[in-house]
């Protein structure tokens, strides 16, 4: 038998909900391009519950235990006597979410010797140190495409939110004020704008298509470059590197997978090649922008507005810089986690447990690591010789 250790984020400070907003949620059975939403064989969960805490368990304990097995609910996960550490070293299967990721480096999986599979629940495994995945055979795994429109609606709020200087004067509002002049001060049109985005996989073509009817003109860069029926269809330009393309935004979104091409992409070099009074929005990874010389671009001026919900560490200490740098737009890391999101990944992970459980092949779009090298959607988004688990 089987011992899961899942690892997720706390319950709501005022405890588990007993109500909901909604009574359901939308039907979707299917993802632009065709592939199919999770498919798994049953769930033991309301879809539209908060399934990404530690009281939802992503709906697993009932049907994991029916089959004999071992589930482990913990959000202790940080240092060497948290419970994640203690529970990992006989841990066969663990599962993590972005949004509170249980950092697999490569010391951590060396103490887990029965480790055979990790799965994301959710996009983006850069918290596993992929190279020692490879090296020890340990498959990982996540629910692609689960919450790519969830990031891509976030991306659109977040960049019209800036630019329209919504967050100021909504604060004006509710602390009872009436300073138009104030909240207009800073606020303009997104129409006519440049808007690029840094990839153009899932997220970051559905955040292009969600911009065309505002009438911007459009820009993307991707070593992968998209068909040209796409491009014409959208009015894109393509740029070869995201240095030949900045320069020419007013808007810039990142929604790319974080690697050694990435990390550290956006430093005080790019951001100074970048038209003054720019808006950067990163709903990707914290690390892919340098911490500080974000902070400075926004001090300075040479950023207009900021956003994002990816940090560096996750969860990010009171003191960090971007809790109080001006005009930014933080969120904690939400955007892949509404309870729409969080139906799929719950039903995607439980896919890929009763794949891996029955000894049948785990849906290659999922795959990342598989018997010894990057597989599926891995060999698509990832390089290997990473440097330090992303947080």
């Amino acid at each position: 038998m089987a011992k899961i250790l899942c690892v997720l984020y706390d319950d709501p400070v005022d405890g588990y909900p007993t109500s909901y907003a909604r009574d359901d949620l939308p039907r979707i059975d299917h993802y632009p391009g065709g592939q199919s939403t999770p498919t798994p064989q049953g769930i033991d969960f309301t879809p539209g519950h908060l399934l990404g805490s530690v009281s939802g368990e992503l709906g697993l304990r009932r049907f994991l235990e029916q089959r004999g097995h071992t589930l482990v609910v913990t959000s202790d996960k940080e240092g060497p006597d948290s419970a994640f550490d203690r529970e990992l070293p006989d841990a066969d299967v663990v599962i993590s979410q972005p949004f509170w990721p249980a950092y697999l480096t490569a010391e951590r999986i060396a103490k887990a010797r029965n480790l055979k599979l990790a799965i994301t629940a959710g996009i983006g495994s850069d918290h596993v140190d992929l190279d020692a995945a490879i090296a020890h055979n340990v498959t990982v795994a996540e629910v692609t495409y689960c919450n790519s429109i969830s990031v891509a609606e976030h991306v659109v709020m977040m960049i019209l939110g800036l630019v329209r200087n919504y967050l100021p004067a909504h604060r004006i509002a509710t602390d009872g004020g009436w300073n138009i002049a104030d909240c207009v001060a800073r606020s303009y049109d997104v129409e006519g704008m440049q808007v690029g985005t840094v990839a153009a996989g899932r997220i970051g073509l559905a955040v292009l298509r969600r911009l065309k009817p505002f009438d911007v003109r459009l820009h993307y860069t991707d070593r992968h470059r998209l068909p040209r029926a796409v491009e014409e269809e959208l009015g894109l330009t393509f740029h070869a590197s995201a240095a030949e393309m900045v320069p020419h935004c007013d808007v810039v979104t990142v929604n790319a997978p974080l690697h050694p091409e990435t990390e550290g992409l956006f430093d005080d070099k790019l951001i100074g090649s970048m038209k003054r009074g720019a808006y950067l929005v990163n709903t990707a990874r914290a690390k892919i922008c340098d911490r500080d010389a974000v902070d400075r671009a926004l001090r300075s001026g040479q950023l207009a507005g900021y956003a994002g919900d990816v940090w560096y560490p996750q969860p990010a200490p009171p003191d960090h810089p971007w809790r109080t740098m001006p005009h930014q737009g933080m969120t904690p890391h939400i955007s892949g986690s509404s309870l729409s999101a969080q139906a799929r990944y719950a039903a995607g992970t439980r896919e890929i447990l009763e794949s891996w459980l029955d000894g049948a092949p785990i849906r290659d779009e999922y795959l990342i690591v598989d018997k010894g090298g990057l597989a599926g959607t891995g060999s698509h988004s990832y390089s290997t010789n990473t440097s330090t688990p992303a947080r």
